[in-house]
């Protein structure tokens, strides 16, 4: 039966992907991929030939509708991101809702994702969680963060390396010095650190060394 399948990919070491995502992807008649030359580079390494296509966030409100209609018309097509879980803060949310409301069939295998392992290493209680993936640039940051003084489960963050140090301040400033928090940088790779402390500690550490790679922050909730 034709259906989509979400594929998670590795976020950093190749070896991350499992046995089923690779049969999926070798059996699909096409590859939905975020950045086409990346996903190349772990296609070729597992020796999957599938055709791939460009899907993301410029272009999927455009591609949907013709997708879901391939799949209809009896394709099976499997949707990638550059890492990790497809529509988890990357593309692949719209479709995947288009086709539920065609009624077309969904599979999303388990596989690797970035804030599993960041929140586990954090030792940060876990019976609990939020979700808010990338906070607002700009427009409504202020306000999300007002918000999120009250939270008082443990809260997932992901962050680029050259805000890092701005978000760590804003941490003082709505949530208070002494806020534990745990940074989780480039995750399964070579260089893969975490950093535990205060607010106050990770902001001086990062201070006087610069992150680089791709960054999860896990920040305790409020104390009750």
């Amino acid at each position: 039966m034709s259906k989509l399948y979400l594929v998670p990919t590795p976020i950093g070491n190749l070896e991350d992907m499992t046995f089923r995502a690779i049969r999926i992807l070798k059996e699909a008649d096409l590859i939905l991929a975020e950045d086409t030359r990346t996903s190349g580079k772990l296609l070729k390494y597992y020796e999957i030939g599938t055709q791939m296509m460009s899907h993301h966030m410029h272009n999927e409100h455009k591609t949907v509708d013709a997708i879901v209609q391939r799949i209809a018309a009896g394709e099976t097509i499997a949707c990638i991101s550059d890492a990790g879980t497809p529509a988890i803060s990357d593309p692949g949310f719209l479709l995947t809702r288009a086709c539920v409301e065609a009624g077309i069939e969904v599979d999303c295998l388990p596989g690797a994702t970035a804030f599993v392992p960041a929140l586990v290493n954090s030792g940060f209680p876990n019976d609990k969680f939020v979700f808010e993936g990338f906070l607002p640039v700009k427009k409504g940051r202020q306000t999300r963060f007002l918000a999120l003084q009250k939270e008082t489960r443990t809260m997932i963050i992901y962050e680029s390396p050259h805000k890092l140090v701005k978000t760590l301040g804003h941490f003082i400033e709505y949530f208070g010095e002494d806020r534990p928090v745990s940074v989780s940088r480039e995750i399964t790779k070579l260089h893969e650190e975490t950093v535990r402390g205060t607010a106050t500690e990770v902001l001086a550490h990062y201070t006087n060394k610069p992150p680089k790679g791709e960054i999860v922050i896990i920040v305790g909730g409020k104390s009750k």
